[in-house]
């Protein structure tokens, strides 16, 4: 079987827009701006350069420095915090939630990708400098989303109350955690890398965006990664324009609005609001609201006239949060960036932005999706080559697969096309003598054609199900191989942590897949460890 990767269009996983994207569907082309290939970084380079405000390099370059005071950092980090200083250094970035003790194996993924493609960059642009950028996504209030992780089918929850921001909740509670997980990973020499890579990284530090931070820098500091909280006042302070347009004229809502009528082919990511900003506290985050003149803080008794409001965004710009339509925007103003690396449902809905970007007159960035990996053994792989399966068939959905392979198994065909082709014609004859003769006969002669139809359907199931009675035990180490690759018949990706693999694989779990992951293909990777 083939053992390295499978393309995006073939896996089965991808949804119709992001294979149109992918395939570069020509009605897909306004939506965009260049497609991510090598050559067309050079134009957005250009573009990019002459369109970016500098002095943001300055704010950029400060936050960075204080937010990783107190942490011990690799050189090369260092030294591309201090190259965004220089004009001719641009960022590949990418987002991902504070998922805890990073979430799903996906967000290795991103980040892997990232740092890839700037290696990949510098290559062919050497007189140019790139620098991978980690956007956390402290800002997000969803703790729901990100308050658990899964390791080996089990999942595991930080239960308590949360509202606001999660980038400042603390990480309070999370050693009663640790010790319902260290009794499930055990106490080899991994596990113990791992029980302290959380403590680390939660104990020892109080807010969630902290603990982050630590834990995507011991990951991938080596490799350069530069990680970036924007909930920063000064960051914010870039914003001001643009956050001051979306407050008097809502100017998102009607772009994005216009833009979503080109995608009614397909199923809209998100839908604006009629003004995408949040008001954010400590312990709040709630959308602003307009009515009637009057800015309003929802499920709240905050409010303010338009000149407040004003005045607020001048004095405290860090108290308004940009949702998911405007957080790209901000992205685009504060980091001189040239391309954002998403999952599927990322790309679909920055499809939706390009004309508020033109609006905005800020330059678009190449959208490129995320490297996607299924992390398999020899032993499995073995299986599979022993069970004369293809990666092909193991991506198929289960039930897909299992039919297919009991029709191969089998020494006759299941299949009663023939039968019913046969059933077909007969009636057509009869048919043509009812015609001739009362209408109830006529009525008659079509129940009985409906009635044998489904007879012979039902026989045709029966049979499938007597054969995979045959096949019951083959059928089932196909089953069961399927199972582990692809946990709740979903992509492994999406249900994993990385611990499940580091626990196994060591040190050389991420340099492997590092080493494997090509960002600029459109392949599902298969890694074989």
């Amino acid at each position: 079987m083939p053992t390295d990767c499978i393309s995006y269009q073939n896996s089965g996983y991808f949804s119709p827009l992001m294979n149109d994207y992918l395939n570069q569907k020509n009605e897909l082309n306004p939506l965009y701006h260049r497609f991510p290939t090598l050559e067309n970084f050079e134009d957005q380079i250009i573009e990019k350069k002459d369109n970016f405000n500098n002095e943001n390099r300055i704010a950029l370059v400060d936050a960075l420095k204080k937010q990783y005071a107190g942490i011990e950092i690799s050189d090369l980090t260092k030294q591309n915090i201090q190259l965004l200083n220089h004009p001719n250094t641009f960022t590949v970035t990418t987002g991902h939630q504070l998922n805890l003790f990073s979430g799903p194996l996906y967000f290795l993924y991103k980040i892997i990708s990232t740092i890839n493609l700037t290696s990949e960059l510098k290559a062919k642009y050497p007189d140019y400098n790139f620098v991978p950028v980690y956007w956390m996504a402290t800002e997000d209030h969803d703790f729901e989303e990100i308050n658990y992780f899964s390791f080996k089918g089990k999942k595991f929850h930080w239960n308590r109350d949360s509202k606001g921001p999660v980038g400042r909740l603390s990480t309070e509670g999370l050693s009663d955690f640790l010790e319902i997980y260290a009794l499930e990973i055990g106490s080899s020499i991994n596990a113990k890398t791992i029980i302290k890579l959380f403590e680390n990284s939660y104990l020892k530090h109080d807010s969630l965006a902290d603990a982050t931070r630590y834990l995507a820098n011991e990951l991938f500091g080596a490799s350069g990664l530069v990680i970036l909280d924007a909930d920063d006042q000064n960051l914010k302070r870039s914003f001001i324009p643009y956050v001051k347009e979306e407050l008097l004229r809502q100017s998102s809502f009607k772009a994005v609005t216009e833009t979503i009528e080109k995608l009614k082919d397909y199923f809209v990511q998100v839908n604006p609001r009629e003004i995408n900003l949040f008001y954010i506290e400590d312990n709040l985050r709630e959308r602003i609201i307009l009515d009637n003149e009057i800015y309003k803080v929802n499920h709240t008794k905050i409010e303010f006239t338009e000149s407040e409001i004003l005045a607020l965004l001048e004095s405290n710009p860090e108290k308004f949060s940009p949702n998911v339509i405007m957080r790209p925007l901000y992205q685009e103003v504060i980091l001189p960036n040239l391309c954002y690396i998403g999952g599927g449902g990322e790309i679909a809905y920055w499809l939706e932005l390009k004309s508020f970007f033109a609006s905005a007159k800020v330059t678009f960035p190449i959208l490129l999706l995320r490297n996607s990996a299924l992390l398999t053994t020899e032993k499995q792989n073995k299986k599979a080559d022993k069970l004369n399966l293809s990666w092909s068939d193991l991506f198929s959905k289960q039930a897909t697969l299992v039919n297919r392979i009991t029709q191969k198994l089998s020494d006759f065909p299941i299949d009663f096309t023939e039968q019913k082709e046969a059933l077909r014609k007969q009636f057509e004859t009869l048919l043509e003598l009812a015609d001739h003769t009362d209408k109830s006969f006529l009525g008659a002669v079509k129940a009985q054609e409906v009635k044998q139809t489904k007879g012979l359907e039902t026989l045709e199931k029966r049979l499938l199900i007597a054969q995979k009675r045959k096949y019951h035990d083959e059928l089932q180490r196909i089953i069961d191989l399927q199972n582990e690759l692809f946990p709740n018949q979903s992509l492994q990706e999406r249900q994993a942590n990385f611990s499940e693999f580091y626990l196994e694989n060591g040190a050389r779990l991420i340099p492997k897949i590092m080493k494997q992951l090509k960002p600029l293909e459109q392949n599902f990777n298969i890694v074989t460890f």
